[in-house]
């Protein structure tokens, strides 16, 4: 999956970049943190983990 889409998917779930780390982009909704691997291509594994884990979260709130 490309960080470009990813990024929009967080955006639409209320996340929002917050800082840069060593290697990943720190990315939040306010009362959790998400580091996002900072390469252009992020693995199709990986990149659905976040999603899960952000969607879970926004529900949450």
């Amino acid at each position: 999956m490309k960080k470009k889409d990813l990024e929009k998917q967080l955006k639409e779930y209320g996340w929002w970049f917050k800082r840069s780390g060593g290697k990943h982009d720190i990315w939040t909704n306010g009362e959790r943190e998400e580091p996002i691997p900072r390469h252009r291509e992020i693995n199709e594994i990986l990149a659905k983990k976040i999603l899960k884990n952000a969607r879970l979260a926004s529900d949450k709130n």
